[in-house]
């Protein structure tokens, strides 16, 4: 190992790569390292008593893949899906869900040293899947963990979700 790939493993640990999206005006980014694919809107099917959260399932190559509208998640109201429209494909506890946003914007590095814990007044109990606040040259980016998103009763529901539709 020469000293450039030193030099490069040591940048690559100080920065993070995010996967940028926006929910109305505002930006959100997570880990790419929690992001399996990015697609477009595709049919999603509803599935009766799921939370109001969950839009439905949908068929990902063969896999069935329950569908999450982030922006009823994050309590920021509703919107009709257009052009934009994607849906992020996450791994959480082994299971693979999908969580609809309003557009993704960019894969961007960020050094580590430009985020900041987030304020004290978001911290609250519902808000630890906010795991800081990305400050960039022009704009904010909240950053998400998609694996907190849910709480451990969500969870459960979800996996409701996957036995009704996985059952066979």
């Amino acid at each position: 190992m020469n000293l450039q790939d030193i030099v490069n493993a040591e940048d690559y640990r100080e920065t993070l790569q995010l996967v940028s999206f926006k929910l109305g005006d505002e930006e959100f980014g997570v880990n790419i390292l929690q992001v399996q694919e990015i697609n477009r809107l595709i049919q999603i099917t509803k599935v009766p008593n799921a939370p109001d959260f969950v839009e439905g399932v949908m068929n990902l190559r063969g896999k069935i893949v329950p569908v999450i509208n982030l922006r009823k998640r994050l309590g920021l109201g509703e919107k009709e899906h257009d052009k934009n429209t994607r849906i992020i494909v996450v791994e959480l506890n082994d299971k693979t869900v999908g969580f609809i946003v309003d557009s993704v914007s960019e894969v961007l590095r960020v050094s580590k040293n430009v985020v900041e814990p987030p304020p004290e007044l978001i911290c609250g109990i519902d808000s630890e899947y906010i795991t800081g606040i990305v400050k960039l040259d022009d704009r904010l980016m909240i950053l998400l963990d998609l694996e907190k998103i849910l709480t451990i009763e969500e969870k459960e529901s979800l996996k409701e979700v996957y036995s009704l539709t996985n059952e066979g």
